[in-house]
């Protein structure tokens, strides 16, 4: 592994994947900061090392000082008992941790030194972004030396091993080898879900494909539906099933049991012959395509659109690129991010030096591996999204159970590298989107404040891919009248919520303005799910009553295949 870098978070950041990361790279300084950032201006990354080394020895010698105490069953006990939140470390809670003495004592040890470690880097004299790839890097470190990932040291694996007379041991060898060929740690059991067999079963045709996507029409529900049929956006870096899982938590069929004709876009896991598309390609082949299509279709006079995440920054773009009033009924954006500010933890892996690589490497044409980008966005939930299955699978000998949520988590896609590039610089590096005139699309000067169409937006509050206070700033920047709902969870879990199940809250009619704090204190809490709230929103756009479609598509746009069609059945192994 490479050690040019003065940088202990890239070095740190660069030990899960033996000296790369999609974002970081090793051989980066910290001499550049996000355009438009507020934080502090980045300090000599020399002069950091030397202040941060200077400051883990303070560190290292009154932990060993106190330690030596710990151990010796002296007054060191006490300086050197974990603090009620790192105790609560779930990793470490059975019952086993504690009831023998020696495992005990590791468990204690371990946690204080995780603590003195992530205290060392809050202290440190860096500026904002130094110390948030700094925080990455050191918990990256600090989850993997856990000792519950160690056999020798995990007593709960120690007891099942026993009590298996060692076939524990077998399985999660053989657990291991199956994950080794995959590439990946296994998360879910793969081979309990077939897409478009139990998974992804929404009835309905294929009416439109091109290089990119394909364009799919779904069977009506009800007698009637409105006029204005909805039109779904996914985000391209994960397959569009997300919204259309198994019967029972499918946007899909909620919407159309709602009476209305739905469209979905599915993008196609490119391979090496579609390297060399172009972000503008994915608004001209995929969004507006889609428009049209859609249009021509049903005969209305306007489209509702719904965007996903970045299916959501694709969709305002394209918009504004359309101007269009005169097509858009209104847009739905779910947990989307249009200005940039505060990206969260992912934006800080975000450099200068690393796009400037990558746009060396892949910028001119190739793929940006879905795998790559899979394990980065793993990487910051490491110890719920991978650790947690090294040992239940490797270490228990536990396959893990089927869950349809991360069945489609694991079923990543590529992207093309001049798409990936584009979309990352003008995004999480610079924050061109938000300036009107920032970026050239399609040829035309994007100014997202021109926007002046009806719009829903909808973050979750425990987000940690967009940060809900991020897509509240879509407020600001929108012209048109803005909707906002903020719901329970996190990024995934918060918006497949289904009305009929009546879990988890929202909140709704918070006070106007630049500030989110302000909004959610002055909030009303609902309990449920969001669908209902959108979907009474919706209704105010989707125009009158008409028959349904008796078959899909047009004489223009006649049935292809049956819904979901062969985009979204595709591999990353079988696109390269």
């Amino acid at each position: 592994m490479s050690t040019a870098s003065n940088d202990p978070a890239q070095l740190l950041a660069s030990l899960l994947k033996g000296g790369q990361s999609t974002f970081a790279n090793p051989a980066a300084t910290n001499d550049a900061v996000a355009a438009g950032s507020d934080a502090t201006p980045p300090v000599d990354p020399v002069s950091v090392f030397i202040a941060f080394t200077q400051q883990m020895a303070q560190v290292q010698q009154q932990f060993v000082d106190q330690m030596t105490g710990f151990w010796n069953g002296t007054s060191g006990e006490l300086a050197a008992a974990p603090t009620a939140a790192m105790d609560g470390d779930r990793r470490l809670i059975a019952e086993a941790w504690r009831n023998d003495p020696c495992f005990d004592l590791m468990r204690r040890t371990y946690l204080s030194y995780a603590e003195y470690l992530q205290g060392a880097v809050e202290s440190a004299p860096m500026d904002d972004k130094t110390k948030a790839q700094m925080r990455y890097g050191m918990r990256q470190l600090i989850d993997a030396m856990s000792p519950s990932n160690f056999l020798i040291t995990n007593p709960e694996a120690v007891q099942v091993a026993i009590e298996s007379g060692g076939q524990s041991l077998m399985q999660g060898m053989n657990l291991f080898f199956e994950d080794l060929a995959k590439g990946r740690v296994s998360s879910t059991d793969e081979k309990a879900y077939e897409v478009g067999k139990n998974i992804a079963t929404s009835p309905g045709a294929v009416i439109f494909e091109n290089e990119l996507m394909q364009l799919i029409q779904y069977a009506p529900a009800t007698e009637t539906v409105r006029e204005r049929p909805l039109l779904m956006i996914p985000p391209c870096i994960n397959k569009y099933y997300i919204l259309d899982l198994q019967p029972d938590n499918s946007i899909v069929r909620y919407i159309v049991s709602q009476g209305h004709t739905v469209f979905m876009l599915s993008w196609r896991n490119v391979g090496p012959e579609q390297g060399n598309l172009r972000w503008d390609d994915y608004l001209e082949q995929g969004v507006i395509r889609a428009i049209d299509v859609a249009l021509e279709v049903s005969g209305a006079d306007k489209v509702n659109t719904l965007g996903f995440c970045i299916g959501g920054t694709l969709l305002a773009s394209a918009a504004a690129v359309m101007r269009s009033e005169d097509t858009v009924a209104s847009m739905t954006l779910l947990t989307t991010m249009l200005d940039y500010t505060d990206t969260g933890e992912l934006g800080a892996l975000v450099t200068e030096q690393s796009i400037t690589a990558r746009e060396a490497a892949i910028g001119g044409g190739g793929l940006m591996q879905g795998k790559e980008l899979a394990f980065t966005f793993a990487s910051l939930r490491a110890n719920d999204l991978v650790w947690q299955y090294v040992v239940n699978s490797y270490l228990k000998g536990k396959a893990p159970p089927a869950f349809d949520l991360l069945f489609w988590n694991a079923d990543s896609t590529n992207l093309p590298g001049p798409m990936f590039c584009w979309y990352v610089r003008n995004t999480y590096l610079e924050n061109n989107l938000r300036v009107p005139g920032g970026t050239i699309q399609c040829g035309e000067a994007v100014d997202l404040s021109l926007l002046n169409v009806p719009t829903f937006l909808y973050a979750s509050r425990e987000d940690h891919i967009v940060p809900w206070r991020t897509a509240y700033a879509s407020t600001q920047l929108l012209s048109g009248d803005t909707t906002f709902v903020l719901g329970a969870s996190g990024h995934i879990a918060g918006v497949i919520n289904p009305a009929s199940k009546n879990r988890r809250n929202h909140w709704v009619a918070g006070t106007a303005g630049p500030n989110p704090d302000r909004w959610l204190e002055t909030a009303r809490e609902v309990p449920g799910s969001w669908w209902p709230e959108w979907s009474n929103w919706l209704g105010k756009y989707a125009g009158a009553e008409v028959s349904a479609p008796q078959t899909p598509g047009s004489l223009k746009h006649p049935r292809i295949e049956a819904a979901p069609g062969r985009y979204v059945k595709q591999k990353g192994s079988e696109t390269g």
